[in-house]
């Protein structure tokens, strides 16, 4: 048993008759060596990008709790890393002792996303942006080198632009052989009428660009090339201490909700944009923030679509009143009011070619939701996470859909006191008759191979889960 009672996490696994695939694992860069990598590899520009977006945490933790409140900057994570377990700490930041450690914390084969690199494509400076990216996915390649018969890192893809992503994905696939890709999905952007009437001013105001949805760009070439090279797009946005997480005393406030909040954001805007119809080879991941959101917004366009999509906006026409009995009614039960004569309520006009917000969506009947929603959409749940369940409730889900949640162990973060703990917390959701022994295989395995093989049914080569990857999809 481990320290906090659950199995020990190799008799937990050797009980399994299928792998463990982690979608979503993490490490921590080691900031000393990949400062001087960094420079080795881009220069100058890479460093200065690096020192800049590595400030942002320590200034802000630097400022009192009312300088924050001065300037509206949210409270950082204070101490966000395991300390007591120096294993651990170790694990995170040096890949070939996470590689060495799979086995005693029963998974089988990992992915693994930044830390540190978690922003460094969302930095607004172009030179800066694509001088840490390209420097990023260089260094991150050579860590991982020859381990990825078990264990393999993500890219990270600038997406201020199209074009941008576009070199990206083409240098990190066909050059450094990545086979996942994190891309960008809230990008901050100045209010163009602002920047234009005041240009000071419109340094300090900006949106948030989902990319699927009114962007000032058209995405659709960069998800072409996600199929044309064989990449997932994965998502691992957060929306932490800004709009209305930003508390500038507690960290907690703004950090709770923030991952599904973002992942709700851009999932809502690749469907209403159509990305989905267009695209329905491609599956697309939302990391970290659960699959709970999901099943809320998979029933809200549901509903939103039986009352306001396609003709049944008709219903909701002014023109459709019937004033001449409206004032009949307002007769009988308007009162001292009663006098007065009913005059039918202005509106401004609209432009009907917006009427079906729907439209990009191509939907016919409701089920076309489930289709383009619950099939391509995967999300990522850690282990300790009991909403992962509704994932699997197919009496409450619309049309039975059965969500794509993976298993992502978020190992090396703050919220995974002990690495070895955390098969044994997503078991307990079986324990609890929560999952049941196939909920669990799909967490675990089923869902993160279809995740992967969709678009790339080569993406287990090689590997040590290859045999039961190729098992899997024949069955």
């Amino acid at each position: 048993m481990t320290t906090n009672g659950h199995m020990n996490a190799r008799t937990l696994h050797s009980r399994l008759n299928h792998p463990v695939v982690d979608a979503d694992g993490h490490w921590i860069e080691y900031m000393p060596v990949m400062r001087e990598q960094f420079r080795r590899i881009g220069g100058e520009a890479a460093v200065e990008a690096l020192d800049t977006a590595t400030s942002r945490v320590p200034s802000a933790l630097k400022m009192s709790v009312s300088e924050r409140a001065r300037k509206r900057v949210g409270m950082e994570a204070f101490w966000s890393s395991p300390s007591e377990n120096v294993l651990d700490r170790a694990t995170a930041m040096f890949p070939r002792l996470m590689y060495e450690r799979l086995d005693d914390l029963g998974i089988d084969f990992s992915v693994v996303y930044p830390t540190a690199g978690l922003s460094f494509h969302r930095m607004q400076d172009d030179r800066l942006r694509r001088a840490i990216c390209r420097a990023y996915n260089v260094y991150t390649a050579e860590q991982f080198r020859g381990l990825s018969d078990r264990i393999i890192p993500a890219a990270i893809i600038p997406m201020y632009t199209p074009e941008e992503a576009l070199e990206e994905l083409e240098f990190v696939v066909k050059q450094l052989g990545y086979k996942v890709v994190m891309v960008g999905g809230m990008m901050r952007r100045r209010v163009p009428a602002l920047e234009a009437e005041q240009p000071e001013a419109s340094k300090l105001v900006e949106w948030y660009d989902v990319v699927g949805l009114d962007s000032p760009y058209d995405y659709d070439p960069v998800w072409a090339k996600c199929l044309e090279l064989k990449v997932a797009p994965s998502f691992h946005n957060g929306a932490r201490s800004i709009l209305l997480r930003n508390s500038p005393s507690n960290f907690c406030y703004n950090h709770i909700g923030h991952f599904a909040s973002a992942g709700h954001a851009v999932a809502k805007a690749m469907f209403f944009g159509g990305v989905t119809r267009r695209f329905p080879q491609l599956n697309f991941a939302f990391l970290e923030g659960g699959v709970g959101w999901a099943c809320m917004l998979y029933a809200d366009l549901i509903g939103h679509w039986e009352k306001r999509g396609g003709q049944a906006m008709r219903r909701l026409d002014p023109d459709r009143v019937d004033w001449d009995e409206f004032a009949e009614l307002f007769a009988r039960y308007g009162g001292e009011w009663a006098s007065m004569t009913p005059a039918p309520t202005s509106y401004p006009e609209q432009d009907l070619a917006l009427l079906d917000e729907f439209a990009a969506c191509g939907i016919e009947r409701a089920e076309d939701i489930r289709d383009l929603f619950a099939v391509p959409f995967y999300c990522g749940c850690e282990a300790d996470d009991p909403m992962s369940v509704t994932a699997f409730a197919t009496k409450a889900n619309p049309f039975g859909a059965r969500f794509n949640a993976m298993f992502g162990s978020d190992i090396s973060h703050w919220d995974v006191p002990v690495m070895a703990d955390v098969l044994g917390e997503v078991y307990e959701m079986v324990e609890h008759d929560l999952f049941s022994e196939a909920d669990l295989r799909d967490f675990v395995f089923t869902n993160p191979v279809r995740f992967y093989t969709r678009g790339n049914p080569q993406f287990f080569a090689g590997t040590t889960v290859e045999a039961a990857v190729a098992a899997e999809l024949q069955g």
